[in-house]
Formats: structure tokens, sequence, C-alpha cells
């Protein structure tokens, strides 16, 4: 990614503060981010990470979680201006478990993929300004948002430096090139697709999710 680009990532992050100045390894950077608007949201988070995570079980070269921060200036300790998108994903990078993600530690890699759940509340940032973050900073390849609640859904692809929405195919479904799955709405949840059939829960994997592959087959 070309994303790091923008940046001049130090070797250490320091804050300043009257009294000394405070030197905080990467790894000891906590993730600080609000709570979620309701179960709705976190039941969905928690649906993306299990699919992908089943789907991808055979990688080792990606990391993707939710409600976690980005940290990707030093400037963000002290100002608490953090950015931790709802899901997001990473590739070629090591899949471990993270207490955030600090570009400085990371070889200033951003997401490939952000997904941000939109609410009442948090729509006008989502749509704002992370809009331009995600484009601007980031630089992420994918964004896409989705409500829980009223469903609104819709996916943008980095062209040219500028993010452009995706086209729906016949089945309202929006392709991600960086997963190499369909994102659409099935029973009134966000889930990720292959060609013709829905990504299981990993608890239904040995039956293949068979509701939701004779639904697709009536369509």
């Amino acid at each position: 990614m070309t994303a790091a680009k923008n940046h001049e990532i130090p070797a250490e992050l320091t804050i300043h503060t009257e009294a000394e100045d405070i030197i905080i390894p990467p790894s000891d950077l906590w993730s600080d981010e609000p709570p979620l608007e309701s179960d709705l949201h976190r039941e969905q988070i928690e649906l993306l990470l299990a699919c992908l995570k089943w789907w991808w079980r055979q990688r080792n070269d990606f990391y993707a979680t939710g409600n976690l921060t980005i940290y990707f200036s030093p400037e963000q300790i002290t100002t608490r201006d953090f950015r931790g998108p709802d899901f997001f994903v990473v590739k070629d990078c090591e899949n471990r478990p993270r207490k955030s993600w600090v570009l400085l530690a990371e070889q200033g890699k951003y997401p490939n993929v952000i997904i941000e759940l939109l609410s009442n509340s948090t729509a006008k940032v989502d749509k704002g300004l992370k809009f331009e973050l995600y484009q601007e900073t980031f630089r992420t390849p994918e964004y896409f948002w989705f409500h829980p609640n009223t469903l609104e859904f819709q996916g943008f692809s980095l062209v040219g430096g500028k993010y452009q929405p995706l086209e729906p195919n016949a089945q309202g479904w929006l392709w991600s090139q960086q997963l190499e799955l369909f994102l659409g709405i099935y029973e009134s949840k966000l889930r990720f697709f292959n060609i013709n059939r829905v990504i299981p829960l990993p608890q239904r994997q040995q039956g293949g999710d068979v509701s939701g592959s004779k639904a697709l087959a009536k369509r």
C-alpha cells in the first residue's frame, strides 16, 4: 500500500507533558474506543469477524478486528483524536492478537477494507469526516457503511485517489476486490457471499449453512 508514504513514522511515541516526556513503546498502546451503539452493532461486528475468519481459516497473512483504535499519528495520544473503525481488515501482515493497531509497529500499513456501522449519532461523521480520512489519509482501497436498523448499505472503491461508489449486482451485493467476496444483506444482517451462497457461521459449517443456500437458490 502507498499510504505509509503520507506520514513520517517515528521509532517510538513520546507524550509531552508539563512534568516529563513519557515514551510509550508501540506494543503498550491500548485501544481507546467508546462503547458500541447497541446490541445490533455488537452482534453485527461479531458476525462479520466470525464468518471472515472461518472463510480465511487456512490463512495467516491478515488481521481482522472490530472497534479497535488505529493509532496513525503520535498527536493522537494527547489529543485523543482516535479513529477506530467498527470493522477493518489488513492484509499481508502477521495474524496475532493486538491491543490496538499502531502504524509505526505495523510497517505503516493502513486497513485494506473498512466497514462502519451507522447510527443516528455517528452517520454524519462516518459519511463525512471518516470518509475523507479513509480516502485522503488512510488511502484505504475499499470503504463500506451499513446501518443495522435501517439497512442502509453502500460501498466505495478508491479510484485515482477518490472514492467511487460500487455498483451492486442483480442480488444487490457489492463486490470487494480486496476480500474477493461479495457483501450484501441477508436476514437483516450484513454478510459475506461467494458467487452463489452466503458465507456460513462457523457452527453451521458442517451443514454448509443450508438455510442460506436454499434461500439463495430460490432467487
